[in-house]
């Protein structure tokens, strides 16, 4: 979710969830330590729970990232083993450490020591020519017996070789049995599925076998389905009961924002979504593509977008 999740984004989705857990987009040790760290790290308040998702495999800067984050306030640093990009693998980050537990183990060894927040993994069910389960299951065991007690498991093998990153969201096929068979043999772990979830529906069928389901895309392009997660999935009253009860707090924000020289089009651009079936979801999308990005264009904009759509 590069450069989706930033704290725009999270922030519009915490005004549809109460309580979903909010992750950032991957943030490598690099960018923290030698980069701007307040420009990826700084959130609103309002966004907890919210997790820092790091990149990164040398122990000791992640170690110093994770003293970083707790600083400035995180619930969560989640390590990330699943991301299959060429540049994060020359980064010696993302999926290609799956090949690499002891490595991964040592980084929770160690972070753990340093900070009082959960230190938790995200990964894939394998990479390249590994064995579909019989690795993942070793991964797993390995960097549990570490102290990690929480794993995000995108159920997707990563072909580093051979495919780009859009085509390892496609291509490789989905395989909730294996992480599901990962749950029965860890049962003491938080086990959380991944990938391709699309419906809260699907949500729920993945709770009978795991402990939790992260909804990365679907979310993104369709947010509105994260206002039925409160009253469907934790069993608390739904902050909002249609769609355009959210703009007074999305209005206040982007008005704040815009006076401290934030360009409209930073915000607006994960506000497209929004409408998404509704009549005049297209027009919405248009006119906010077609104005926001104008030198002075400011909450004016999303209030005439919003004119064009029909809720009903």
């Amino acid at each position: 979710m590069l450069d989706w999740t930033d704290k725009h984004c999270r922030y519009f989705h915490r005004l549809l969830s109460q309580e979903a857990v909010l992750y950032t987009e991957m943030v490598t040790t690099g960018a923290i330590l030698r980069g701007d760290a307040e420009r990826h790290l700084l959130f609103n308040q309002a966004e907890h729970p919210v997790a820092l998702q790091l990149g990164g495999s040398e122990p000791s800067d992640m170690t110093e990232c994770a003293r970083i984050a707790q600083s400035y306030g995180y619930d969560e640093v989640n390590i990330n083993v699943g991301c299959p990009s060429e540049r994060v693998q020359r980064g010696a980050f993302g999926a290609c450490l799956m090949a690499e537990p002891q490595l991964i183990a040592e980084c929770v060894r160690v972070m753990q020591r340093e900070v009082d927040i959960p230190v938790t993994v995200k990964h894939r069910i394998g990479i390249d020519d590994q064995e579909d389960y019989t690795a993942m299951h070793h991964f797993v065991e390995t960097v549990a017996n570490a102290g990690c007690k929480t794993f995000i498991v995108h159920a997707r093998k990563a072909w580093l070789k051979g495919l780009s990153p859009k085509q390892n969201r496609d291509i490789p096929p989905l395989r909730y049995d294996l992480v599901y068979q990962l749950k029965e043999a860890f049962p003491e772990l938080e086990i959380i599925i991944n990938g391709g979830i699309k419906t809260l529906d699907e949500c729920q069928q993945h709770l009978e076998h795991v402990d939790g389901v992260m909804v990365g895309r679907e979310a993104y392009q369709n947010p509105w389905m994260l206002a039925q997660v409160d009253s469907l999935l934790y069993g608390k009253p739904a902050l909002l009961e249609q769609r355009k009860q959210v703009l007074p707090a999305l209005y206040e924000y982007v008005e704040q924002q815009v006076a401290n020289d934030v360009h409209l089009n930073h915000m607006s651009r994960h506000l497209l979504g929004l409408f998404q079936g509704l009549s005049g979801a297209k027009k919405w999308r248009r006119y906010i593509s077609e104005n926001a990005h104008k030198p002075g264009s400011g909450v004016e904009v999303l209030k005439a977008a919003a004119d064009l759509v029909t809720e009903v």
